[in-house]
Protein backbone atom coordinates (compact mmCIF):
# COMPACT_ATOMS: atom_id res chain seq x y z
CA UNK A 1 0.00 0.00 0.00
CA UNK A 2 2.88 2.12 0.92
CA UNK A 3 4.27 1.45 -2.41
CA UNK A 4 1.51 2.57 -4.40
CA UNK A 5 1.08 6.02 -2.79
CA UNK A 6 4.48 6.53 -3.37
CA UNK A 7 3.86 5.66 -7.26
CA UNK A 8 0.77 7.87 -7.11
CA UNK A 9 2.65 11.10 -5.42
CA UNK A 10 5.57 10.33 -7.77
CA UNK A 11 3.76 10.48 -11.17
CA UNK A 12 1.83 13.42 -9.54
CA UNK A 13 4.88 15.35 -8.97
CA UNK A 14 5.80 14.63 -12.63
CA UNK A 15 2.56 15.46 -14.04
CA UNK A 16 2.80 18.61 -12.35
CA UNK A 17 6.31 19.69 -13.85
CA UNK A 18 5.38 18.55 -17.13
CA UNK A 19 2.78 20.90 -16.85
CA UNK A 20 4.70 23.94 -15.62
CA UNK A 21 7.42 23.62 -18.11
CA UNK A 22 4.36 22.66 -20.91
CA UNK A 23 2.74 26.08 -19.44
CA UNK A 24 6.35 28.00 -19.59
CA UNK A 25 7.06 27.15 -23.26
CA UNK A 26 3.50 28.32 -24.37
CA UNK A 27 4.35 32.03 -22.49
CA UNK A 28 7.27 31.79 -24.05
CA UNK A 29 6.14 31.29 -27.61
CA UNK A 30 3.58 33.41 -26.86
CA UNK A 31 6.00 36.41 -25.63
CA UNK A 32 8.14 36.04 -28.86
CA UNK A 33 4.84 36.10 -31.03
CA UNK A 34 3.72 39.20 -29.22
CA UNK A 35 7.23 41.08 -29.92
CA UNK A 36 7.00 39.88 -33.54
CA UNK A 37 3.69 41.55 -33.94
CA UNK A 38 5.41 45.08 -32.47
CA UNK A 39 7.76 44.45 -35.24
CA UNK A 40 4.97 44.32 -37.79
CA UNK A 41 3.51 47.66 -36.32
CA UNK A 42 6.72 49.14 -36.23
CA UNK A 43 7.91 48.24 -40.31
CA UNK A 44 4.28 48.81 -41.22
CA UNK A 45 4.53 52.65 -40.32
CA UNK A 46 7.80 52.91 -41.54
CA UNK A 47 6.58 51.41 -44.80
CA UNK A 48 3.72 53.70 -44.89
CA UNK A 49 6.47 56.85 -44.38
CA UNK A 50 8.20 55.88 -47.37
CA UNK A 51 5.70 56.93 -50.10
CA UNK A 52 4.79 60.52 -48.90
CA UNK A 53 9.06 60.49 -48.76
CA UNK A 54 9.26 60.01 -52.29
CA UNK A 55 6.74 62.24 -53.19
CA UNK A 56 8.16 65.13 -51.54
CA UNK A 57 11.50 64.69 -53.13
CA UNK A 58 10.06 63.92 -56.57
CA UNK A 59 9.42 67.52 -56.88
CA UNK A 60 12.89 68.64 -56.00
CA UNK A 61 15.05 65.52 -57.18
CA UNK A 62 13.88 65.25 -61.02
CA UNK A 63 17.23 64.30 -62.12
CA UNK A 64 17.36 61.26 -59.53
CA UNK A 65 14.58 59.04 -61.02
CA UNK A 66 16.74 56.03 -60.55
CA UNK A 67 17.44 56.39 -56.61
CA UNK A 68 13.19 57.05 -56.30
CA UNK A 69 12.49 54.26 -58.52
CA UNK A 70 14.98 52.26 -55.86
CA UNK A 71 13.62 53.38 -52.88
CA UNK A 72 9.95 52.49 -54.17
CA UNK A 73 10.94 49.15 -55.42
CA UNK A 74 12.81 48.07 -52.19
CA UNK A 75 9.82 49.11 -50.09
CA UNK A 76 7.79 47.14 -52.32
CA UNK A 77 10.26 44.45 -51.25
CA UNK A 78 9.84 44.66 -47.81
CA UNK A 79 6.36 44.97 -47.67
CA UNK A 80 5.80 41.54 -49.65
CA UNK A 81 8.83 40.18 -47.33
CA UNK A 82 7.07 41.30 -44.18
CA UNK A 83 3.63 40.06 -45.23
CA UNK A 84 5.08 36.39 -45.93
CA UNK A 85 7.45 36.67 -42.78
CA UNK A 86 6.83 33.70 -40.32
CA UNK A 87 8.80 34.12 -37.32
CA UNK A 88 8.77 30.30 -36.90
CA UNK A 89 10.40 30.32 -40.54
CA UNK A 90 13.92 30.88 -40.53
CA UNK A 91 13.95 31.41 -44.46
CA UNK A 92 11.35 33.82 -44.13
CA UNK A 93 12.82 35.88 -41.55
CA UNK A 94 16.15 36.04 -43.71
CA UNK A 95 14.65 37.03 -46.55
CA UNK A 96 12.47 39.90 -44.23
CA UNK A 97 16.19 41.00 -43.08
CA UNK A 98 17.44 41.29 -46.11
CA UNK A 99 14.70 42.93 -47.69
CA UNK A 100 15.10 45.46 -45.00
CA UNK A 101 18.80 45.37 -45.44
CA UNK A 102 18.16 46.87 -49.04
CA UNK A 103 15.33 49.16 -48.24
CA UNK A 104 17.46 50.64 -45.83
CA UNK A 105 20.35 51.23 -48.64
CA UNK A 106 18.17 52.61 -50.97
CA UNK A 107 16.83 55.07 -48.15
CA UNK A 108 20.49 55.77 -46.81
CA UNK A 109 21.06 56.51 -50.63
CA UNK A 110 18.09 59.21 -51.26
CA UNK A 111 19.45 60.76 -48.13
CA UNK A 112 23.10 61.09 -49.85
CA UNK A 113 21.75 62.57 -52.80
CA UNK A 114 19.43 65.20 -50.98
CA UNK A 115 22.20 66.71 -49.33
CA UNK A 116 22.74 68.36 -53.41
CA UNK A 117 19.68 69.79 -53.15
CA UNK A 118 19.87 72.63 -50.54
CA UNK A 119 16.07 73.86 -51.02
CA UNK A 120 15.00 69.69 -50.56
CA UNK A 121 16.80 70.38 -47.13
CA UNK A 122 15.16 73.15 -46.10
CA UNK A 123 11.79 71.94 -47.32
CA UNK A 124 9.83 71.78 -43.90
CA UNK A 125 7.26 68.86 -44.97
CA UNK A 126 11.02 67.28 -46.03
CA UNK A 127 12.17 67.87 -42.53
CA UNK A 128 9.01 65.90 -40.57
CA UNK A 129 9.26 62.91 -43.24
CA UNK A 130 12.63 62.50 -42.17
CA UNK A 131 12.07 63.11 -38.17
CA UNK A 132 9.37 60.92 -38.67
CA UNK A 133 11.24 58.01 -40.43
CA UNK A 134 14.51 58.36 -37.62
CA UNK A 135 11.60 57.85 -35.40
CA UNK A 136 10.49 54.74 -36.86
CA UNK A 137 13.97 53.04 -37.42
CA UNK A 138 14.50 53.61 -33.81
CA UNK A 139 11.37 51.85 -32.64
CA UNK A 140 12.07 49.14 -35.17
CA UNK A 141 14.99 48.79 -33.29
CA UNK A 142 13.86 48.36 -30.34
CA UNK A 143 11.28 45.91 -31.49
CA UNK A 144 13.32 44.36 -33.02
CA UNK A 145 16.03 43.91 -29.94
CA UNK A 146 12.75 42.78 -28.00
CA UNK A 147 11.74 40.04 -30.26
CA UNK A 148 14.98 38.41 -30.29
CA UNK A 149 15.29 38.63 -26.25
CA UNK A 150 11.86 37.33 -26.33
CA UNK A 151 12.76 34.51 -29.01
CA UNK A 152 16.47 33.74 -26.69
CA UNK A 153 14.34 33.44 -23.53
CA UNK A 154 11.79 30.20 -25.99
CA UNK A 155 15.33 29.03 -27.43
CA UNK A 156 16.77 28.52 -24.28
CA UNK A 157 14.02 26.82 -22.69
CA UNK A 158 13.26 24.74 -25.61
CA UNK A 159 17.54 23.71 -25.57
CA UNK A 160 17.55 23.40 -22.06
CA UNK A 161 16.99 20.27 -19.73
CA UNK A 162 14.06 19.37 -18.56
CA UNK A 163 12.12 21.58 -20.80
CA UNK A 164 13.46 20.18 -24.09
CA UNK A 165 11.82 17.02 -23.44
CA UNK A 166 8.83 18.83 -23.28
CA UNK A 167 9.60 20.85 -26.44
CA UNK A 168 10.17 18.02 -28.11
CA UNK A 169 7.06 15.71 -26.72
CA UNK A 170 4.97 18.27 -27.57
CA UNK A 171 6.88 19.90 -31.23
CA UNK A 172 7.39 23.47 -30.27
CA UNK A 173 8.23 24.88 -33.16
CA UNK A 174 11.59 26.39 -32.91
CA UNK A 175 11.79 30.76 -33.49
CA UNK A 176 14.18 32.59 -35.82
CA UNK A 177 16.12 35.57 -34.90
CA UNK A 178 15.38 38.80 -37.16
CA UNK A 179 18.73 39.89 -37.49
CA UNK A 180 21.22 42.76 -40.28
CA UNK A 181 23.12 40.94 -42.40
CA UNK A 182 25.31 43.78 -42.07
CA UNK A 183 27.29 44.76 -39.14
CA UNK A 184 27.21 48.23 -40.40
CA UNK A 185 23.81 48.31 -41.23
CA UNK A 186 22.65 47.97 -38.00
CA UNK A 187 22.17 51.75 -37.43
CA UNK A 188 19.27 53.57 -38.19
CA UNK A 189 19.78 55.63 -41.20
CA UNK A 190 21.66 59.25 -40.13
CA UNK A 191 19.24 61.94 -41.71
CA UNK A 192 20.63 65.24 -41.48
CA UNK A 193 18.74 67.98 -43.17
CA UNK A 194 19.64 71.06 -41.14
CA UNK A 195 19.62 74.15 -43.30
CA UNK A 196 22.30 75.23 -42.05
CA UNK A 197 24.98 72.67 -42.80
Amino acid sequence: MVVLIVVVVVVVVIALVLVMLYNALVRARHAWQNAYAQIDVQLTRRHDLIPNLVETVKAYMRHEQQTLAAVVSARSAAVSARSAASPGDAAAMANLSGAENALTGSLGRLFAVSENYPELKADQNMRQLAEELTSAENRVAFARQAYNDAVMVYRNKQDTFPSNLVASMFSFAPAAYLELDEPHKRAAPRIALDSGE
